[in-house]
């Protein structure tokens, strides 16, 4: 009887151990998977202008990345093949463009992209390697606007603020030539692509330029522009995504690094006044 004891209790005892070591199996497995869940990165596919957009990206991707967003950035060509691809899901994101224009193409193209955050004002400015004061445009002189409608509106407007031109003050939307009611140095406005504005100053007297291309060309603005927007612009510059992942976590996690002391900063010092925080 004691033998048969001794040998149940050892049965137990084993049988113990075993369910034991089963259980810190399971634990240990259970806890290595949420490690593993816990260090899952997520990669967003972002288009960005090279300047300023994609130097700020490229400067707050080391912080992302130890949240677990990897940033996988690809400079833009064209605005509107941009948010195609965005809206087609080629992209996650794109930052680039401001309110209004992006308002532009998804009517014209019939998108339904969406603000997440807005950034950054970049003050648009005419540029010349000709003359030297915009007061020294000659009678007739050629001058290169933005191609697409609201940023050929956007010069426009800037002529008219700086005395210029006068544009018709009952119009709603885009200005456009048609709106031009008084044009004393009978000023040719003449529509070119964005990118190509800089390489134009060789053929115009001035030029329009939106502020990233500006940079691009080697001006600053504050300083190389004959005429510039105040800070109090309604341009700003947005990130951009869909309705279907505008909230998702790591979305939300770049728009709140893009908004952060930390960029503020950044662009302050780095761009000095030639591109606005607007948080």
């Amino acid at each position: 009887m004691k033998k048969i004891k001794f040998l149940s209790i050892t049965f137990f005892i084993l049988v113990s151990f075993l369910l034991g070591a089963c259980g810190k199996e399971e634990q240990a497995s259970s806890t290595s998977a949420g490690k593993t869940e816990e260090k899952k990165e997520v990669t967003l596919k972002i288009s960005a202008s090279s300047t300023p957009h994609a130097e700020i990206l490229e400067y707050i991707a080391p912080d992302l990345e130890k949240e677990g967003v990897k940033l996988d950035v690809v400079i833009t060509q064209d605005g509107i093949q941009t948010n195609q691809q965005t809206a087609n899901k080629e992209l996650d994101a794109n930052f680039f463009q401001h309110t209004p224009y992006l308002e532009q193409v998804n009517k014209d193209s019939g998108l339904d992209l969406v603000k997440v955050v807005g950034v950054h004002i970049e003050p648009f400015g005419v540029y010349s390697k000709k003359i030297k004061k915009i007061d020294e445009l000659s009678n007739g002189a050629n001058v290169a606007l933005p191609k697409d409608p609201v940023n050929f509106s956007r010069g426009l407007l800037l002529f008219a603020d700086n005395g210029l031109i006068k544009l018709d003050s009952s119009k709603k939307g885009n200005y456009t030539l048609e709106d031009i009611t008084e044009n004393k140095k009978n000023i040719e406005f003449i529509p070119v692509d964005g990118p190509v504005l800089v390489r134009s100053l060789d053929d115009v007297e001035a030029s329009a330029i939106n502020t990233n291309y500006a940079l691009e060309g080697g001006f600053k603005p504050l300083k190389d522009a004959l005429i510039i927007e105040g800070s109090n612009s309604p341009y700003v510059n947005i990130l951009v995504s869909r309705p279907d992942n505008k909230d998702d976590e790591a979305i939300q996690k770049l728009a709140k690094a893009l908004t952060s002391e930390k960029v503020k900063q950044f662009i302050e010092k780095k761009y000095e006044g030639a591109v606005v925080p607007a948080f």
